[in-house]
């Protein structure tokens, strides 16, 4: 296995070895003189990739410094254009949206913009049962049958090719606003404004939907303040829904670098402040106080805004965030949750069986690259978020699959993969070769159709196919900390110097740590399946809490009081008024003296 073992732990209780990052001396000492920043803070930007020229701006990214130019962006000034002469006409327009949360906040920034100009804006999400992703021929007849003038599509639509086809047939105008990756030949659109299109030199690919629709509200506001129009009261400013586009951006898993950063960074801002009454509702609902973290946004009210497009009324999202009535949110907000509930049951009950499945393949073959778990009546809105259980659980691509009952006569499979392996070139092989209906997707993510018993022939050709990863799945199992901590020295002073370097997310790892030796002591269950305990040694104790391990081997060891080497998170955690310290454990391996 490549790399140092830290610790001397060649393979932990997951699974994995650790490695320590290496910084170098003398890069930390010049990135910690030109920002005037802790030794701590210079070694986990160095192994970041932070060079001392950049270093400000990475530490207080702002609007001001990274905000995009509208007008890098292919068809960005020929969309808002069109839409401020939809806006000056009164003409009837419709925003076609994606139903999870990047959608949602999508069309409720053009939500709002429009209701500043005193126009209201229609609303379509597809159903993600009956009509899957993105705008189908259907749709768009209806929407021509409704009166619609000019649809919008976000987050999605730059690959409906079939859809713009009848769209152009049925004389309905379609400006299209997406980041997914597209083909070289582009669909025939009113405008098309997609920074992933092929013709596209703007640089900001990595933008969500979310991202590139408020950089759209900018160049609305320029287009009309060029053409000397204006709603009743002004332009309408639009820094004060900044918290959508970083909800957005969050929850689509966007890579927080360059506009990203200062998006989610300013836009957290904004959304602890309170000020959308639908996420304000959600907040009250799901039983936090003030939204102020990227967990708040990610793990809290994202799953929330996507239970409605998984298990229920794919509506749901994008009405709660646009509207600014605190009736409707609340009503809005407490079926999002009831709708959550639902889908962690359902998701509960298929990661169990899938697991089942799981442990049986790799028992019956340790060698085995993949995971592939399919169940009938399997429900497609929650077998992405089963796959990446599995996915985390074992270290190895992971494929899961369901059809029947409801879900019509075809199967359908969501993957996600580990570092190294793509997927979703595997997937779009294993459909050019005839066994899949139809599938591909990214490196980390894939989507596939297949027919229920042509699914034990896609498992041994994906068997097989895997085989020639091996290298990259061992790699896929390192674990890599940024620094060793002794309890003693943790504090919520340490979480807040650490949170100067945050958001966390993608591209943006939160620090991992490493505590050596310590005894679990005073441990108890927590909610279902979970533990808090105190990890101590002679130089104090700090508390813990392991998610998801109650009835694991991490579970057993931690309630028989063994002595760990523990791998996790630090955060600050507020109860009753106290600010403490907590470390959330990711890992951990048996000390030698057990």
């Amino acid at each position: 296995m490549p790399g140092a073992f830290l610790f001397d732990v060649g393979e932990s209780l997951s699974g994995r070895f650790w490695s320590l990052k290496h910084a170098d001396e003398g890069d930390v000492r010049a990135l910690c003189l030109k920002a005037g920043i802790s030794d701590i803070l210079g070694r986990l930007l160095v192994t970041r990739g932070v060079q001392p020229d950049t270093a400000a701006t990475f530490l207080k990214p702002t609007l001001r410094e990274l905000f995009p130019d509208p007008a890098a962006f292919q068809d960005m000034e020929k969309a808002a254009n069109l839409i401020i002469d939809a806006l000056v006409d009164g003409r009837k327009v419709t925003v076609f949206a994606d139903y999870d949360v990047d959608g949602g906040t999508s069309s409720a920034l053009l939500a709002r913009y429009f209701r500043a100009w005193g126009r209201d804006l229609g609303l379509y999400v597809p159903d993600r049962l009956m009509e899957g992703y993105g705008p189908s021929p259907a749709a768009f007849q209806y929407l021509k049958e409704q009166g619609a003038e000019l649809v919008i599509t976000v987050d999605c639509g730059a690959a409906a090719v079939s859809a713009l086809e009848t769209a152009t047939d049925i004389g309905l105008p379609v400006i299209v606003v997406d980041h997914h990756l597209m083909g070289t030949s582009l669909p025939d659109t009113a405008a098309l404004v997609n920074p992933n299109r092929s013709d596209d030199t703007s640089g900001y690919g990595h933008l969500a939907a979310a991202g590139v629709v408020f950089v759209l509200l900018v160049a609305l506001n320029k287009a009309a303040r060029e053409r000397g129009v204006e709603p009743e009261g002004g332009l309408p400013d639009i820094l004060p829904w900044l918290d959508l586009c970083a909800l957005g951006t969050l929850c689509d898993m966007s890579p927080l670098r360059d506009a990203n950063r200062a998006f989610v960074r300013q836009g957290l801002k904004i959304m602890a402040r309170g000020g959308n009454p639908g996420l304000r509702a959600l907040a009250d609902v799901a039983g936090i106080g003030a939204i102020e973290s990227v967990y708040h946004a990610t793990f809290v009210l994202g799953p929330r805004l996507n239970a409605g497009g998984r298990v229920g009324d794919p509506w749901l999202a994008a009405k709660l965030l646009a509207t600014d009535d605190r009736t409707e949110a609340i009503a809005l907000a407490e079926r999002l949750h009831a709708l959550n509930d639902e889908r962690k049951a359902v998701e509960m009950s298929i990661l169990e069986a899938a697991t089942v499945q799981a442990e049986k393949q790799i028992e019956a073959n340790p060698d085995r690259g993949i995971i592939i778990a399919s169940g009938e009546g399997w429900h497609p809105g929650v077998i992405g978020i089963v796959a990446g259980r599995l996915k985390d659980r074992f270290h190895l691509p992971s494929i899961v699959i369901g059809w029947g009952d409801d879900l019509g006569p075809v199967a359908k499979g969501s993957a996600r993969s580990v570092k190294g392996v793509n997927i979703g070139d595997a997937i779009s092989e294993a459909a050019r070769g005839g066994l899949l209906l139809s599938g591909g997707g990214h490196a980390m993510a894939g989507g596939l159709s297949v027919e229920p018993d042509g699914i034990s022939a896609f498992e041994d050709w994906m068997v097989s196919h895997m085989d020639q990863f091996s290298d990259e799945r061992a790699e896929a199992r390192r674990l890599e900390v940024d620094g060793v901590l002794a309890p003693g020295a943790v504090s919520p002073d340490l979480c807040d110097e650490l949170d100067e370097i945050g958001p966390f997310g993608q591209e943006a790892p939160q620090p991992v740590f490493a505590v050596r030796k310590v005894r679990a002591v005073s441990a108890r269950r927590i909610g279902q399946n979970h533990i808090r305990f105190y990890a101590e040694d002679a130089t104090g104790r700090i508390e813990c809490v392991s998610w998801r391990s109650a009835d694991t081997e991490l579970g057993a060891k931690i309630f028989a009081g063994k002595t760990l080497h523990l791998v996790g998170r630090l955060k600050a955690d507020e109860w009753n008024g106290r600010r403490r310290a907590q470390f959330e454990v990711i890992d951990a391996a048996i000390a030698d003296d057990n």
